[in-house]
């Protein structure tokens, strides 16, 4: 997969000269619903013997419009997860565009006369919500006007999972509530995050359950204060782990966040590697105990518990992982 950076405006240099079929979407999430759009592309790509490629965005474009809160600039797939997403749905060439103002500031003639005439489509396919660019002028439904026979448009439906949209704003609603369950289903695959193993204040050591602080870049879209089934990938092999976001209330109010895997079975030391998080299902929230030997005896129940929930649930290979 080649993937393509632009800066607008679009020069003849950054454009592949072949016909391609082009999905268009920013696709955070590459959720079950961005997937039927690129499968749709891939489909028709594959009967006309072309590329398949996906017009996206290096931010989200709100970031042009408004001013964004910090927990608003985060992501369900930082930009390295979302291109390996991409590949393993088979696209063959990404043009990410820098979302900057003066590529906004394009009418949607100019944008579909300078980037998609320009990118060779034969074929632009998106889902029915999309916009590029206000939201009055800018739908699928007008998009013909603006094609002007030069191209044809598939527009793909609306997906739903439990009589609701699957969306990228459901998705984060349930991560923030800890519904791991539902966000998995709604992705088709298991929710991942990468990040670095830091030196914490080792009070787990000291408790028997030696954890890794695992420290995120605050792009990622972690799920809500609670303790999880997890599994980590340490040096390309996968561990079960049970994994808190908490600020360890027990020992004093007003503590960061931390995000601390317990592996189990597992007694490496892996300062400064480059861990992968697998969000697999909420155990409990977190709770203020009076007592460290209450939080060790929970902390055995959970360490417990997740060892009967990978008894029960089998790891599986999925679409996408």
């Amino acid at each position: 997969m080649r993937v393509i950076k632009i800066h607008h405006p679009l020069t003849t240099a950054d454009v592949i000269d072949k016909p391609v079929v082009l999905a268009m979407g920013f696709f955070d999430g590459v959720h079950l619903g961005h997937q039927a759009v690129i499968n749709r592309a891939r489909s028709i790509a594959d009967e006309r013997g072309v590329a398949l490629a996906v017009l996206t965005y290096d931010h989200h474009p709100a970031l042009v419009y408004q001013k964004l809160s910090p927990e608003r600039n985060r992501y369900l797939t930082v930009n390295a997860r979302k291109m390996a997403l991409f590949e393993q749905l088979g696209v063959d060439i990404v043009y990410q565009i820098n979302f900057a103002s003066q590529f906004a500031a394009q009418t949607p003639q100019e944008f579909v006369d300078h980037y998609l005439i320009a990118f060779h489509a034969q074929v632009v396919v998106a889902g029915y919500d999309h916009t590029y660019g206000p939201k009055e002028i800018a739908t699928m439904a007008k998009l013909p006007e603006y094609a002007k026979g030069r191209f044809e448009i598939v527009t793909v439906g609306e997906k739903e999972l439990q009589a609701q949209k699957i969306g990228s704003s459901r998705i984060r609603h349930n991560l923030d509530q800890g519904d791991i369950k539902t966000v998995n289903s709604l992705l088709g695959y298991r929710y991942q995050t990468v990040g670095t193993v830091m030196h914490g204040e080792a009070r787990g050591r000291t408790l028997g359950f030696p954890t890794a602080n695992v420290s995120h870049d605050a792009k990622y879209w972690l799920p809500g204060i609670g303790v999880y089934v997890t599994r980590v990938k340490v040096n390309g092999k996968w561990h079960p782990a049970m994994t808190s976001i908490g600020r360890n209330v027990t020992f004093g109010e007003g503590r960061p966040v931390t995000v601390e895997a317990y592996l189990l079975d597992f007694h490496e030391a892996i300062y400064g590697e480059v861990v992968t998080v697998e969000w697999d299902y909420r155990l409990r929230g977190e709770i203020k105990f009076d007592s460290v030997e209450g939080l060790v005896h929970q902390l055995n129940q959970d360490a417990e518990d997740t060892k009967n929930y990978f008894k029960a649930h089998p790891v599986t290979k999925l679409a996408l992982e």
